[in-house]
């Protein structure tokens, strides 16, 4: 029995009383593996054969979720201005913008794709979540997820980073077990279409002494199922990010960035809490992954001076000085 076999059926098996079609349902036609084997029918459409998004470091990029908070501060909705803020970006020297994956209506992700073309930007990568750590819908998590960043890699993405969903307190052992169980199906799913998972973190996953931050990586192996390296949530969450590095460095397949002072957010990527030289010298000769994606973020005391435009370009600087790239 494969793993989306087990986590169906056995979530049938919890769902007493219930519709279990959802739970076990087959292995949706997107799911499924579109790569042509070698020995395929000479005929096949050229449609047909699939071809793996190609990406070539070094690149550096921004998320755009504090792009969003910006134009909220503005009373404006980001949605409205991703032309203005990708046509900036690239005037800035980046190579691309980070967007989340849209797992409702897959095809989006190709018209995002195309924007970023239309500004001179690339696809890269894209974020998303879900809820791995319960038996049933972990499947349906994985199959959306699978479909869409298909669809997504289509379009040139290469990268997905995923954070699982947190639940407002710990997740039991069995639930970390599920999970991590998920996590690997899903890594292999998007490894078959050429598509690397790099799995991301926030503060819930490094309670507790990074028990579930830890039991990802340590119950999934390294080949498929990555690490999207957020420096900041690492040390927000206790860890020293050079340890961090000696760690997991071998799994990252990018990078989110953004800086503190005093341990509250800074407006820009500049000196501060976390050592970037360091980190840096450390990414260069271990030959790390180069996907470096600017996260800037507002919270209560980050001081703001310039506007989002400023700071994106004075952070790029600093990516160029500090990282080589």
């Amino acid at each position: 029995m494969d793993r989306r076999s087990f986590l169906a059926q056995a979530g049938a098996v919890l769902l007493t009383g219930k519709s279990c079609a959802n739970a076990a349902a087959a292995e949706t036609p997107a799911a499924a593996s579109t790569i042509v084997e070698k020995d395929a029918a000479p005929k096949a459409d050229k449609k047909d054969v699939w071809i793996p998004p190609k990406l070539t470091p070094p690149m550096v990029g921004s998320q755009l979720y504090g792009w969003g908070q910006y134009y909220d501060r503005a009373k404006g909705k980001l949605t409205e201005h991703l032309d203005e803020v990708f046509a900036a970006l690239k005037d800035s020297g980046y190579d691309y913008a980070e967007g989340s994956l849209d797992v409702v209506v897959p095809e989006n992700n190709a018209k995002l794709a195309e924007r970023l073309k239309k500004n001179g930007l690339h696809p890269v990568s894209l974020y998303t979540g879900g809820a791995l750590h319960v038996l049933g819908k972990a499947t349906e998590t994985v199959e959306r997820i699978g479909r869409a960043a298909r669809e997504a890699a289509k379009a040139g993405f290469g990268i997905i980073n995923l954070n699982p969903d947190s639940i407002g307190r710990d997740k039991t052992d069995h639930e970390l077990a599920i999970q991590a169980e998920a996590l690997r199906e899903l890594g292999d799913d998007l490894a078959s279409a050429g598509i690397r998972l790099g799995l991301h973190h926030h503060t819930p996953e490094l309670r507790n002494g990074a028990r579930e931050f830890h039991s990802n990586f340590t119950q999934c192996p390294g080949t498929n199922v990555g690490f999207c390296y957020d420096v900041h949530w690492v040390f927000r969450g206790g860890i020293s990010p050079e340890d961090c590095l000696r760690q997991y460095g071998n799994r990252i397949v990018s990078w989110h960035l953004r800086q503190s002072r005093s341990k509250i957010w800074w407006e820009d990527l500049d000196t501060g809490d976390i050592d970037y030289a360091a980190i840096a010298t450390y990414a260069a000769a271990h030959s790390l992954p180069q996907f470096y994606t600017v996260e800037l973020a507002l919270e209560n005391g980050t001081r703001v001076t310039r506007d989002a435009i400023a700071n994106h370009a004075r952070s790029r600087q600093f990516v160029r000085a500090t990282f080589g790239v």
